[in-house]
């Protein structure tokens, strides 16, 4: 049968729940029933296996097996809920009928479940509320409306309906997405403040917040408060990171921890006059404790599938930055798309600002060395005045002086330089050998120059027989142009001789 509470009589719990095939949830269409149990539900014979868990395969959301029933009055569960959660889109394979495949899941032969949870089974799967066919198109609703996440689900006259959330179990509109843990200490005091106003409205009234926020703090003098950062974010809001430093008489001073000041920030007056300036949200900025996250990671989230969780984890690009958060909900995931494309607006910035001041920097890299190849024009130029202006001192100043031992020691290293440069195969040599090439190369380049091309015996016909031919036709132009003179004298004159007759006829 489709969903099956209660065995043949005289059955236990435990065996009617093993007895008992396994039916799909949410299948609504088997045609045959179990004649005697104690409770059983099955669509009409026309219905067929279609619905929203239609199947006894884990495509989405399934159960493995049915409940099961004691015979009489007392009800048990026969086995756990069988295949888990499997939300599509999260590329989990299809698991086997174990009872730790869910959300819900418990060891076999639970004695034991929360109200709530068959009750959510009864609304998506078998509701009793009308007593006939409706009753199917009722479970289909409420299937509807728990893979939504909204709504009311009607299964019993006498029960109050199941409310669904986005937190159910089978909201489909789950995801898993990563979140940048922070890394500042407990000791750097920063604590976020979120204000429902503009940045530009926070800038320019940047000071006045300082103060109205030292108020709130008692107005201490030994107390100051220091803006930290302010950024912008998504729907006209705004984030202020502040930190406050205590002064002591011994004139010490340090950082208030960030917990003990959000704690001050939560009090109930405090956190009225801070809803007053505008806040929004208050949060501390501290990094997690290596058990923190442990515990974190160990326990999914409400309404999330742990086999997705560890397959979070697993896929965790960085685990020693990131951390995995769930996204419930189009509201969240449209809130992370747009923090998302706030910051890519904000690197965007940050990267034109760098932009610009590299291509400064490049500008005054250029700049600079133009700088340095004149300064050192300059000071070889320097250099060589000042040894000229050295020659001629040191030359008055020896002057009537018999030559020294130095001085002679440099006139021969002279000499002896002047002769390496004027030997044959030394430097002068080359040099002169090098004049000479170059002159050679003027002097061949000038007779090259004179040199005259010759042009193919075939392709100079060529040349002469289209010459020719425009020749003719320039003489054939011309003759046309020659007879046509000719006719329009021929023309002038007879035009001439028809005015005198004209005029001798009317004189």
């Amino acid at each position: 049968m489709a969903f099956n509470f209660g065995a043949p009589s005289g059955t236990s719990g435990t065996a009617a729940a093993t007895a008992a095939p396994a039916g799909g949830f949410g299948g609504f269409g088997t045609t045959s029933t179990t004649a005697g149990s104690a409770f059983s539900f099955s669509a009409p014979a026309n219905t067929g296996t279609t619905g929203l868990f239609g199947g006894t395969q884990n495509k989405g959301f399934g159960f493995g097996t049915g409940f099961g029933t004691t015979t009489g009055t007392s009800t048990g569960l026969g086995t756990g809920l069988g295949t888990g959660l499997g939300f599509g889109g999260f590329n989990t394979q299809q698991q086997q009928q174990t009872t730790l495949g869910g959300l819900f899941s418990q060891p076999a032969q639970a004695p034991t479940q929360s109200n709530q949870l068959i009750n959510t089974a009864s609304a998506l799967s078998a509701p009793t509320l009308l007593g006939d066919e409706r009753d199917a198109i009722l479970a289909k609703w409420n299937q509807l409306q728990a893979f939504w996440g909204t709504g009311k689900g009607y299964f019993n006259n006498n029960i109050p309906p199941v409310e669904f959330t986005q937190e159910n179990p089978f909201c489909r509109f789950k995801a898993v997405g990563y979140s940048c843990m922070p890394n500042n200490k407990d000791e750097d005091g920063l604590v976020v403040l979120v204000f429902n106003k503009k940045e530009t409205d926070i800038r320019s009234q940047q000071q006045q917040l300082v103060e109205s926020l030292h108020k709130i703090l008692g107005g201490n003098q030994t107390l100051t408060v220091n803006v930290e950062g302010i950024k912008t974010l998504p729907d006209d809001q705004t984030e202020v990171v502040i930190y406050v430093v205590e002064r002591s008489p011994n004139g010490t001073s340090r950082r208030v921890p960030a917990t003990t000041l959000y704690a001050h920030f939560e009090q109930a007056n405090i956190k009225t006059q801070l809803q007053q300036l505008g806040v929004t949200l208050s949060m501390t900025r501290t990094e997690l404790s290596p058990a923190q996250i442990k515990q974190l990671l160990q326990n999914p989230p409400a309404g999330v599938d742990p086999i997705i969780w560890e397959q979070a984890k697993v896929d965790n690009p960085d685990s020693e930055k990131l951390i995995p958060v769930p996204m419930v909900g189009f509201k969240e995931l449209l809130r992370r798309l747009k923090v998302q494309d706030q910051m890519t607006k904000q690197h965007q910035t940050r990267l034109d600002i760098i932009s610009e001041d590299i291509s400064e920097l490049q500008k005054n890299q250029t700049t600079t060395m133009a700088k340095i190849a004149q300064y050192k024009r300059k000071l070889m130029d320097l250099s060589h005045r000042t040894l000229q202006v050295l020659i001629k001192q040191e030359i008055q100043r020896k002057s009537g002086y018999a030559i020294q031992a130095d001085e002679e020691q440099l006139r021969v290293q002279l000499d002896t330089i002047q002769c390496e440069l004027n030997a044959p195969t030394q430097f002068k040599g080359r040099l002169n050998e090098l004049m000479s090439q170059i002159r050679m190369q003027n002097h061949f380049g000038a007779v090259k120059s004179e040199e005259r091309y010759y042009i193919d015996a075939d392709l100079l016909r060529e040349i002469k027989q289209h010459l020719k031919q425009q020749q003719e036709g320039l003489s054939h132009l011309i003759s046309i142009i020659k007879d046509d003179l000719e006719d329009i004298k021929l023309v002038e004159h007879g035009l001439n001789e028809s005015i005198h007759v004209r005029g001798g006829v009317f004189s």
